[in-house]
């Protein structure tokens, strides 16, 4: 989204999740460097710190946005058209390429009973719609009161309904009794999904945060006395989920409360820094990679997936297209380590050169 008065530092921040999101996702082996993998269970690594942020930055936006919707008069229009259109393109993206082939290599229409309902994409819209609508009727004061009561009742539902185990919490629980297994993500083992509706409670206050962020940047301008508010909020959100992980632990799964204060506090540092380097310091000369990512940031994400489902669905004898690129250009030279990493550069970087080819041809895909 193109957008009046906004600050380049906002901007840069979701190019940079953008493109460290394409590179967790492009991982063609799991042997590479923990910090781009995720946290088995309770626990946290760098990736863990991706999708939250992404929330985070939705929520920046929206500190542009909501106003002018509101003001016009189309804020149901916009908010609901905003979230059906993301919210189906996230279900497509799971269906894609829409058949299956079976052992004796018939192709077959893969059913809507076995497509995965929630996820990435669909976590996104849900939060972004309930983060609106909440902002719309309690203001910011009110959201952040929400934000509060939020995070306390999810660790009693959880409490309540579950244990915080993989196979017993109530996330599944209530996914299970709604959906059923067939429509779960089952890359843990066992049908769960880490975007499950239960943990999207949590998940809409990171984009409560990221609002009030944008709110506070815009009313307070880029300056010294702003950053070291940021920083000292972040320190303190950082400091309470250490706390709170003694008794709630920290697990990306479940987007327990305590991720949230942690993601969110560790946000807030980032746009901290990002703003004195870019805002305050003016030093813009290498912004401009993270730029792309940020122009189309939807489009540059759903290319990326499309092209990791795509590479996985055409075989290569015995293996996906995608793994043999990775076991025969990567891997012999680089290693293991190194050429999963290096090959999912790759991938980030391809992405990147469409979006520079859309950013100079002045192509902007907006929702």
């Amino acid at each position: 989204m193109e957008l009046k008065n906004r600050f380049l530092s906002l901007d840069v921040f979701r190019g940079m999740d953008v493109a460290l999101m394409i590179v967790v996702n492009s991982l063609p082996s799991s042997t590479t460097y923990s910090p781009l993998l995720h946290a088995e269970w309770d626990g946290f690594t760098l990736t863990d710190l991706v999708f939250p942020t992404f929330l985070f930055v939705v929520g920046n936006s929206m500190s542009f946005t909501q106003a002018r919707y509101e003001a016009s008069g189309d804020f149901w229009k916009k908010a609901l058209k905003r979230t059906l259109i993301i919210f189906l393109l996230g279900y497509l993206m799971y269906w894609f390429p829409f058949v299956r082939q079976n052992e004796a290599g018939e192709v077959y229409w893969m059913p809507f009973s076995d497509t995965r309902v929630f996820g990435v994409l669909q976590r996104i819209a849900l939060c972004y719609f309930f983060a609106s609508v909440i902002l719309h009727f309690l203001k910011l004061n009110g959201a952040l009161w929400f934000s509060v009561i939020a995070l306390i009742a999810y660790r009693f539902l959880l409490s309540a309904f579950g244990d915080l185990t993989l196979p017993g919490n109530a996330v599944l629980k209530l996914d299970l009794w709604l959906l059923g297994s067939s429509h779960l993500y089952t890359g843990d083992g066992i049908p769960f999904d880490p975007e499950g509706l239960l943990s999207t409670l949590p998940a809409i206050v990171n984009v409560i945060a990221g609002y009030a962020t944008g709110m506070y940047l815009q009313r307070n301008g880029p300056n010294y006395e702003t950053i070291a508010k940021l920083l000292m909020a972040g320190a303190v959100l950082v400091v309470a989920a250490l706390w709170w992980d003694l008794l709630f632990p920290i697990n990306k799964k479940l987007w327990t409360s305590p991720y949230v204060l942690l993601t969110v506090g560790i946000d807030l540092a980032v746009i901290s820094v990002l703003v004195f380097i870019i805002d305050i310091a003016q030093r813009k000369r290498w912004t401009y990679f993270f730029e792309v990512f940020g122009r189309n940031t939807l489009f540059i994400y759903l290319l990326s997936e499309l092209f990791i489902i795509s590479f996985y669905a055409i075989p290569v004898g015995d293996q996906s297209l995608f793994s043999w690129i990775y076991e025969t250009l990567y891997r012999p030279w680089a290693g293991e380590y190194n050429g999963s990493a290096f090959c999912a550069l790759s991938l980030m970087l391809i992405c990147w050169s469409v979006g520079y080819w859309m950013d100079k041809k002045k192509i902007y895909v907006k929702v």
